[in-house]
Order: structure tokens, then C-alpha cells, then sequence
């Protein structure tokens, strides 16, 4: 099932884009196991946050020096797992998320480089499930390694493997694991999506012959079945996750070549919400009919250039517009696509959502606490945490923000806890 959307001519205009994933399993509250955290919708439960900073912003634990990337950090207990590029070589590090030590690393040589020379990454985020990491280069290498020791379990070229052309800036689809299946939209010839054992990285099936996008799947109940949810270089595709069967496909996408996809789809019940930049726009589908049904669509509420919004109690909150000309944060109603309130940052960023506070990140470095209400912009707090250039998202576990940027990871502690003993 195809719909077609039609769409403007854009100048071309580069896009930096950030990686996604999401896990099968039930999340756990102190960890923050994929990009987009233990539920892969942006957010994080379980430990309250400060309503205020000291004039230094909070509390900076501890920082250490990391290569290029624009790879999310991830947290699983005491532990923190970073991808990066240092030289000629891909690298995962397992650090101790209490001090940033160094527990063990794994590296892989790439001769992967930017053709605009933007960032030769890696972008795509690790997936920590059970004892295993899962991790994807710049370059198309998909990685296997024991969480507790680091030891590579396998590894698959899937450049080399599935004939991929390479896009516009590297590999960013983060690893989505559904039961003993890990997805990737890895964009080759006839093996658009594909499904890996998670055992060997053998192939279990390949769908569609879609390009690759900068986006990451997400795992859904759909109208009662378990569905996943991609959005590739040509739209929206929802599959089931054991066969690879193609439930729908939707085209979303701008006709001009210089253009990306990128954001996570954002499923609330059977509706699921795409965004994106180039003369495209938003739209909200109802998935429980034959044909997916559009609800709304917009090129003027929320068009999400690189960044994932986040909803949070019937609303939808994010960067709208060209993140090179100019965004501004938005509250945007999911149902009908109403604009609530629109407010300029210093540059685009990444929302997260921590209780009832957005947790704000700029590519400047700036991070900000506020309400998350439709009311009214309300700012609680703000400082500069990092240099720019800012845009892989952080990760936000047990009160504690894992942030970085193209040279150092940092920790800082947002948690209330830390705030009343400051003041004390």
C-alpha cells in the first residue's frame, strides 16, 4: 500500500544527523540502554530532577576525552558504553559510569570519509541488550560484542554484503533488537531492511529495496499485533518483526536528491507521527485500517530537520525548521497539529522529557530545564555545559546526564538529591 505526498523543490542544503534505537525488552528505569532511552520514545522515569542550578550550572562529575562522533552515549548499570572515531579506527569503550575509567574497548579500522567532510563518525548509537552490545559504523560495520568483557562475538560488512551506495553522511540507523533479531534499514540491493540472528549475524530475512535513511526504528502494539516501524530513505514502512512481511508503506520523503530523513516515528497507540525538513513536512496516520489513514499533515507545525521530538501527555515537543537556517523549539498538539507555543534557543537541539521538565540540548552546549506544558514556555533553569559542536543526543540515567560533543564526554548530576545537598 503506497501514498504519495507531493512536495517542493529545495536547494540543497546539508543535514547533520543523529542515531536512534530502541530495545525488545522491558525497560529498566536507572538504565539508558539505546538512543532514546530504556523505552525509545525520549524518556526518563524513576529519579526526580532539580528545579534550579547553582550559578555554575550543575555539578560536572567527571569528563573524559573521546574521539569524533555523533554517536549517543549509552548507560547500563555502572557502566557506560561510547562509540567513536580515533585515526583510522572505529572504537567502543566501556567506561565506569561512576568515574569514567576505562573498563575495556574494542576497535575496528574504517577508511570511511565524509564526502562533504562534515564528520566521518560513526552516528549511529549502540544497542545494549542483555549480555550483548551492538554497535554500527560510519561505514556500514555492524558489530557483536560481550557487554561485560568486550570480546567481538561477530561482525558483518553490510557495505560489502548487501551492495550498499553510500549516502550523503554515514551510517546512522541504530541497532533496533526485537526478541533474537536485530533490524537495521541497512539501504541494499534488494535488502532494504534486513533481520540478523542475534546469535551469529547470519541474515534471518530482508524487505523492501528502500535506501537508508538517518533515521531508527522503533518496535510497537499496532492494532493488537507487534509491529516494527522504519523510516527509510522513501517513507514509512511498518513490518512484522519475525517475517519481515510489509504491513505498510507510505511514501514520505522530498522529490530533490539532497535531502534526508531522519527522526524516530513516534507511535502512540495506532497512530504514528513522521517529520521531516525539505518542503515535506509532518503527518499523523491512523494505522488500524487497510490503508493508512492521514489524520493531519503539516509543512508548518513540526518539521523535524534532524532531531526526534517527544511527546508527553497528547503533545509533541521539538526542533522545527532548517537546522542550518534557523529552528525554534515547539509544543505542537499530536491529534490535530496545533502550534501551542514556539520559543528560539541558541541553534537547534535534542528534548528529552524527565517527569513533568524538558531536558533541553543545544549544538552550542547550552542545556535547559523547563515545564513540559502547552501553557507557555516556562524556563527553570540554563547553563553551558559543553563547546559545540553538540548533536548526538544525551543519555539520562539515575539523575545523571552523560553528554558530549566532538572530544570529551562529560557527566553532570541533574538529580534534586544533588541540588538540596549543594545548598545545604
Amino acid at each position: 500500500m503506497i501514498m504519495q505526498k507531493r512536495t517542493l523543490s529545495l536547494p540543497f542544503l546539508v543535514a547533520a544527523i543523529a542515531g536512534s534505537a530502541i530495545l525488545a525488552s522491558d525497560p529498566v528505569r536507572a538504565d539508558w540502554p539505546q538512543f532514546l532511552g530504556p523505552s525509545r520514545n525520549g524518556h526518563s522515569d524513576g529519579v526526580k530532577l532539580a528545579s534550579s542550578w547553582p550559578p555554575t550550572g550543575p555539578k560536572k562529575l567527571w569528563e573524559v576525552k573521546v574521539g569524533m562522533a555523533f554517536s549517543a552515549p549509552v548507560v547500563v548499570g555502572d557502566s557506560v558504553i561510547v562509540l567513536y572515531r580515533q585515526g583510522d579506527e572505529e572504537i567502543v569503550d566501556c567506561l565506569d559510569a561512576a568515574n569514567g575509567k576505562r573498563r575495556w574497548h574494542d576497535s575496528l579500522p574504517t577508511a570511511y570519509r565524509d564526502s562533504f567532510g562534515f564528520n566521518n563518525g560513526p552516528w549511529s548509537t549502540p544497542t545494549v541488550q542483555g549480555d550483548l552490545v551492538f554497535t554500527l559504523g560510519a561505514g556500514g560495520a555492524l558489530r557483536c560484542l560481550k557487554f561485560a568483557t568486550g570480546k567481538r562475538v561477530w561482525s558483518v560488512d553490510t557495505h560489502k554484503e548487501f551492495q550498499v551506495e553510500p549516502g550523503f553522511f554515514g551510517d546512522s540507523c541504530s541497532p533496533l533488537v526485537e526478541g533474537k533479531l536485530v533490524l537495521l534499514n541497512v539501504g541494499g540491493k534488494q535488502a532494504g531492511i534486513v533481520a540478523f540472528h542475534i546469535g551469529d549475524g547470519k541474515v534471518a530475512w530482508k524487505a523492501t529495496d528502500h535506501d537508508a535513511s538517518y533515521s531508527s526504528p522503533v518496535s510497537a502494539i499496532i492494532a493488537g499485533k507487534r509491529r516494527v516501524v522504519f523510516f527509510t530513505r522513501r517513507g514509512l514502512v511498518v513490518l512484522d518483526p519475525e517475517s519481515g512481511d510489509v504491513k505498510a508503506d507510505v511514501y514520505w520523503r522530498a522529490r530533490i536528491r539532497s535531502s534526508v530523513n531522519a527522526a524516530t516515528p513516534i507511535v502512540q497507540g495506532d497512530r504514528v507521527f513522521i517529520s521531516t525538513e525539505y518542503g515535506v513536512g509532518a503527518t499523523l496516520l491512523d494505522l488500524t485500517k487497510k490503508e493508512p489513514a492521514t489524520l493531519w499533515e503539516s509543512d508548518d507545525a513540526l518539521t523535524n530537520h534532524y532531531a526526534t521530538s517527544v511527546y508527553h501527555q497528547g503533545y509533541l515537543y521539538g526542533f522545527h525548521g532548517r537546522q542550518e537556517q534557523g529552528t525554534e523549539l515547539r509544543c505542537v498538539g499530536f491529534e490535530k497539529g496545533d502550534v501551542r507555543w514556539k520559543e528560539r534557543l541558541s541553534g537547534s537541539g535534542t528534548v528529552l522529557v524527565s517527569g513533568e521538565m524538558l531536558v533541553i540540548l543545544t549544538e552550542k552546549g547550552e542545556l535547559t530545564l523547563a515545564r513540559a506544558t502547552p501553557e507557555k514556555f516556562e524556563k527553570l533553569a540554563q547553563a553551558k555545559i559543553l563547546d559545540q559542536t553538540i548533536r548526538a543526543y544525551p543519555a539520562l540515567a539515575g539523575g545523571k546526564l552523560y553528554a558530549r560533543n566532538q572530544s570529551k564526554l562529560i557527566c553532570v548530576d541533574l538529580s534534586s538529591m544533588s541540588s538540596e545537598a549543594g545548598a545545604r
